[in-house]
């Protein structure tokens, strides 16, 4: 058995070896995030602002040690009053299935467009009214796709328990999503990770 993660190395391709990931402090994730998706430059984000620097959650969120040990710690989140963990297209997505794997709640996958063929939903998984759902989030800025996802979960007459995100970029998202009236939460901030814009 080969330990994968902070430090380690793992057995060749097609060995039949496993290998397992070793537990990550706070701060040796947050490093590990900025080692591989702190970009340095001129960005445009999603909202539309201007940026020096990018946090580019892909890079950190196909990284199998960094999504291990974030889908431990929002599966702590989701608590025993969770029932469903629900994530948005696409960044989202990888989120929810570690948190969902690392804590045995099920997923919702809120689809940025209802699509126009099979079941026409918004959503894929199953989704029953009165079911509580934890929204995971990669990183917020204003929180509009978040509070999109949201409404989606809202609409099909479950209850958003919380939003909780990898990453408050501190620029509006956490007080445009408690004054649509949901509780957030991230693991860490522009500030943890040390970024000055």
């Amino acid at each position: 058995m080969y330990l994968a993660g902070v430090g380690a190395s793992r057995g060749p391709v097609g060995s039949g070896e496993s290998f397992i990931l070793a537990a990550m402090t706070d701060e040796q994730l947050v490093k590990r995030i900025c080692e591989s998706a702190l970009l340095r430059g001129e960005f445009t984000l999603r909202s539309g602002r201007k940026s020096s620097y990018y946090l580019d959650k892909y890079l950190f969120e196909t990284q199998p040690d960094i999504l291990s040990a974030l889908g431990e710690r929002l599966a702590q989140r989701a608590g025993e009053g969770v029932d469903r963990v629900a994530g948005a297209e696409l960044g989202a997505v990888p989120l929810a299935c570690a948190a969902s794997l690392a804590g045995g709640k099920p997923t919702v996958l809120i689809r940025n467009e209802k699509k126009a063929y099979g079941t026409s939903k918004p959503f894929e998984g199953k989704l029953d009214k009165g079911d509580r759902v934890l929204v995971v989030e990669d990183v917020v800025t204003t929180g509009g796709q978040v509070i999109e996802a949201a409404k989606v979960i809202e609409a099909s007459g479950a209850t958003v328990a919380a939003i909780v995100a990898v990453v408050d970029r501190e620029e509006g998202g956490r007080e445009n999503i408690e004054a649509a009236g949901y509780g957030f939460e991230s693991l860490f901030t522009k500030t943890d990770l040390g970024v000055e814009q």
